[in-house]
């Protein structure tokens, strides 16, 4: 199971990128914008560095729902491995059974 400070973490940064995610997204597509002049997108370009580091969505880390894991993390239900199989032999994942040949 993850620290307590290291789930925190990781949602400060979750509502840090949701916070900036128009601001970014505007910058952009500023800085792509073929038709503005040079000095224009220089400037976008530094109001984008100029953004916090934390305001990036590359930097969000994908964590296991229940325990803070990161490795062996299962997108489509949002959990690791472990805490899949184990709510799956409870029964608590809806539509999930255990494979048998």
């Amino acid at each position: 199971m993850a620290k307590v400070s290291t789930k925190q973490r990781e949602l400060r940064k979750q509502r840090t990128v949701e916070k900036y995610a128009e601001k970014r997204q505007a910058l952009k597509e500023k800085i792509n914008d073929r038709s503005l002049s040079p000095e224009e997108t220089w400037d976008a370009l530094q109001a984008l560095n100029k953004l916090p580091r934390n305001a990036s969505p590359s930097r969000l880390r994908n964590r296991c729902q229940i325990t803070g894991r990161p490795h062996g993390y299962l997108r489509k239900f949002g959990l690791c491995r472990n805490k899949l199989r184990q709510l799956a032999m409870q029964g608590d994942v809806p539509g999930l059974v255990k494979a048998s040949w």
